[in-house]
């Protein structure tokens, strides 16, 4: 999936720590660059654990050469540099950059080309920023410490393959990871918690105790449960549903497969389709009903075209999708039988296995898979409703922390930006400020401690994101909370209110365990 770039507000918000790690990446580059002056860099920023810099460098950086880069940046601390920010046109940018000078320790006969390529990218009427220390002049939007010397302790971690801008028809990049702490016990004690998390990673562990396995022939990210850790899954399945029957939820079943048209009407294509399989591609008609008929008149080829020679002029081309969500076939649910106010609400409750194509390099044990299962529902309501039903799946979760020992936990309140209306988010501006307005009203009433985080909405509606941390210090997204303002209007999903009006029903999509998998992950490292 392509990276998205940030606004400046965003990049301002950097706490004090992503401040220190963001100048760490800078001495990174200037380190690297003493080495290797021929190195041409594209974006470092901090991230969840630390920092790192994409670099595009002949020489193939490896573990081996960690020692006299972390020793060039030793030097840089030392000599104290300021960080000094100069604001600048787009033309002295783009100077700068032709003459080689952007993320450079002086000109060179190549131009910076990746900080080229950013500069065109950056909105007319955005600020352009440079940043100086030392000899080392890069494009960067800040924020940084005060001088080089304020970065405390710091160590290299590992390289990895990035794709410029995560686009994988760009140039593959060496990305290069390391951390930052204040002081040095802090960087010793993030050390001896990863040493524990080796001990605790759920895929050694799965393997060892015979809980799951992966399988070349079956596909990555396809995870196969053994009866132990099946019995694991069979036990949650269970408590979530005598949990859910005490709640009033209604339990549905709906299939693994679905045509184009259904993620089309709730929106999923625009919005998630990088996220999805490819199209299973076939003719369906007179022809094409039987399973085991002519198959020349059901399959397509890649291009999506049938083949050469006769077909039934009455078949058509049909696209079916693997599920990557259930929320599309529950409100089909919905709309299969007249409903009344006197319904509401109404919850519908499915342990539905999807299906999601996360790329290879993403995939992580049970953390990230392909084939997921999660107890999924969806609620039906009336605004005077909306109050008690999202308190009432907040409190769900709350239970669910207690009793599996979630100590630590933090729920974010994500919303739109403004800005990706009609790209990131469905263009209606109104139904945001309104439904925004009136779930931040309902966190407040409710005195649940959150924070909220802006341009991470889902497409169709503000959420609620739960990360949790385990008893190493591991961070999980372990459950989410969503308001759906568009997918109710997409189906004209309607019901009669007391005057006997059609309305439109809120929707909230909710799974309080997140997918089965990452939670049993989860639990696995927790109480290893």
């Amino acid at each position: 999936m392509k990276e998205e770039r940030k606004t400046l507000d965003e990049r301002a918000q950097m706490t004090d720590l992503e401040r220190l790690r963001h100048s760490a990446s800078h001495v990174l580059a200037t380190a690297i660059l003493k080495i290797w002056p021929e190195a041409q860099f594209a974006a470092g920023p901090p991230v969840e654990n630390g920092f790192y810099y994409d670099v595009d460098l002949p020489h193939r950086i490896s573990p081996d050469d960690f020692e006299k880069i972390e020793a060039e940046m030793k030097k840089e601390i030392k000599a104290n540099h300021p960080f000094e920010r100069m604001e600048v046109s787009r033309d002295e940018a783009l100077a700068l950059g032709k003459k080689g000078r952007l993320a450079a320790l002086a000109e060179r006969s190549e131009p910076s080309k990746y900080k080229l390529d950013i500069i065109e990218n950056i909105p007319p009427d955005e600020k352009i920023s440079l940043y100086r220390n030392g000899d080392f002049i890069d494009l960067c939007a800040g924020p940084h410490v005060m001088r080089t010397g304020n970065i405390g302790a710091f160590r290299l971690t590992n390289v990895a393959s990035a794709y410029y801008k995560g686009d994988e028809k760009n140039p593959q990049l060496q990305r290069i990871y390391g951390t930052a702490f204040k002081t040095k016990k802090e960087l010793d004690d993030y050390f001896a918690m990863l040493e524990e998390a080796k001990k605790r990673d759920h895929r050694k562990l799965g393997r060892e105790l015979e809980l799951f396995v992966f399988d070349d022939d079956v596909g990555p990210g396809l995870p196969m449960f053994l009866p132990r850790g099946a019995a694991i899954a069979e036990e949650l399945e269970k408590l979530a549903k005598e949990t859910e029957f005490a709640a009033g939820y209604q339990r549905v079943r709906t299939p693994h497969i679905a045509r184009e048209s259904l993620y089309k009407k709730s929106g999923h294509l625009p919005y998630y389709a990088e996220s999805m399989f490819p199209p299973m591609s076939l003719t369906e008609g007179a022809q094409a009903s039987s399973l085991w008929g002519d198959r020349a008149s059901r399959l397509v080829d890649s291009a999506g075209e049938t083949p050469a020679g006769p077909t039934d002029k009455m078949s058509v081309l049909q696209r079916y999708y693997l599920k990557a969500m259930n929320c599309p076939h529950h409100h089909k649910l919905f709309a299969a039988v007249p409903r009344s106010y006197r319904d509401l609400p109404l919850r519908l409750a499915e342990y539905g296995t999807c299906y999601r194509y996360e790329k290879s390099g993403e995939l992580f044990g049970l953390m990230r898979v392909r084939s997921l299962q999660m107890n999924d529902a969806h609620l039906y309501m009336t605004p005077e409703q909306f109050e008690a039903e999202f308190n009432a799946v907040n409190e769900m979760y709350l239970n669910y922390f207690k009793l599996f020992g979630i100590e630590k936990y933090l729920m974010r309140f994500s919303t739109h930006d403004p800005s990706g209306l009609g790209q990131k988010f469905v263009n209606e501006p109104e139904l945001w400020k309104q439904t925004e307005e009136m779930t931040r009203r309902v966190l407040k009433n409710s005195g649940i401690n959150y924070v909220e985080v802006p341009n991470e909405a889902a497409f169709y509606g503000p959420k609620i994101d739960v990360q949790a941390w385990s008893a190493i210090g591991r961070e999980f997204s372990i459950a989410t909370n969503q308001v759906d303002f568009a997918q109710p209007r997409n189906f004209d999903l309607r019901y009669k209110d007391r005057d006997n009006v059609d309305k439109i029903p809120i929707c909230i999509h909710r799974a309080p365990l997140g997918t089965h998998e990452r939670f049993i992950g989860f639990l696995i490292e927790h109480y290893a």
